[in-house]
């Protein structure tokens, strides 16, 4: 459930959370911002968007983590990414046939602003800088999962296994210790695995020292040995 949080009139202005897109525009832009968006708080596991709606709004993640993901034939779920708070959602939608391609649910409580997509559009036209933050936004998620997807698809198990634990490290958390946001099937999901494959392997991992696994907490105990496996996949 999204619940709407009351009185939001707070300025955008003022906000802690501001992305580095919005922090370029000038007070009047982000006045017409605040008078079209609207704050919301989501609960871990709620739905933000529906893959095959349309979009009416740009979704910006003020806090939380969220999961990307895709619907499969057999209704199994494709992780394509993990996304960081102050990070809009919907982004591709905005410049194709303003259908949601995707779907998002929310790994943890989290805080989003929707924003008029029609006012989204307008800063895009009239701010070449607030423009340029946004394609630099599209361009670098598109380039990081093409390209680990690409090297997913010629590696084997423990290979992949190995890229989704340094992803975690150091694209989503940037700790050698984190909590995994999510079930065992969903990280296997993201490596497009069977559960009992990656179990396997995180089992292995753990028994030889490359890494310790405390219920959803993993440290990575020999990032050099684990770097290795990645690349030779």
């Amino acid at each position: 459930m999204i619940t709407a949080i009351p009185g939001k009139l707070n300025s955008c202005h003022d906000c802690k959370d501001i992305s580095c897109a919005a922090a370029v525009l000038k007070i009047s832009e982000l006045e017409l911002v605040n008078m079209n968006s609207l704050e919301n708080e989501v609960k871990k596991g709620d739905i933000i968007l529906h893959e095959g709606s349309m979009t009416s709004h740009i979704i910006y993640l003020k806090t939380g983590l969220v999961k990307e993901f895709i619907r499969q034939p057999n209704g199994r779920e494709q992780i394509l990414q993990i996304v960081k708070q102050h990070t809009y959602l919907g982004l591709p939608s905005l410049f194709s046939d303003r259908i949601n391609h995707y779907s998002y649910a929310a790994l943890e409580n989290s805080h989003i602003c929707y924003i008029d997509i029609n006012v989204f559009n307008r800063l895009i036209r009239q701010n070449g800088e607030f423009a340029q933050q946004i394609l630099i936004s599209v361009c670098k998620d598109s380039l990081n999962n093409f390209n680990r997807f690409i090297k997913q698809s010629h590696k084997k198990i423990y290979g992949r296994v190995a890229d989704a634990i340094l992803y975690f490290s150091g694209i989503v958390f940037e700790n050698d210790r984190f909590d995994l946001p999510f079930s065992q099937r969903e990280f296997a999901d993201l490596i497009g695995l069977s559960r009992e494959s990656t179990t396997r392997v995180l089992i292995k991992f753990k028994n030889e020292g490359i890494i310790s696994i405390k219920g959803k907490s993993i440290t990575i105990n020999n990032p050099d040995l684990l770097e290795q496996i990645s690349l030779k996949g």
